[in-house]
């Protein structure tokens, strides 16, 4: 029964691994885009990062509201991001 409980925890300490890598991988991205964005009176702030696939970034500044933000979102950092980490990546905003 212990070998079973020490089983099921490893897994986790390596799922844990793999995010935090992933989220720090997403973060080293957002970085390079950012200048770019704040350049336009914007920024972007990662909300979540999941290994799966799944991306979630608040606009902030003038993106909130701007009708490029749209264009922003999957032509720029989706794309830098599906390039980096591979083409299952998404990116929605959220509020």
């Amino acid at each position: 029964m212990e070998g079973t409980n020490s089983a099921s925890s490893s897994p986790t300490s390596v799922d844990k691994l793999r995010r935090s890598a992933f989220q720090n991988d997403v973060e080293r991205l957002l970085g390079l885009i950012r200048p770019a964005v704040q350049a336009d009176g914007g920024d972007i702030e990662l909300v979540s990062a999941d290994p799966a696939g799944l991306v979630q970034i608040r606009f902030l500044g003038a993106c909130i509201g701007c009708p490029s933000a749209n264009q922003t979102l999957h032509h720029g950092i989706e794309r830098t991001l599906r390039a980096e980490l591979g083409p299952t990546i998404r990116v929605e905003a959220v509020k």
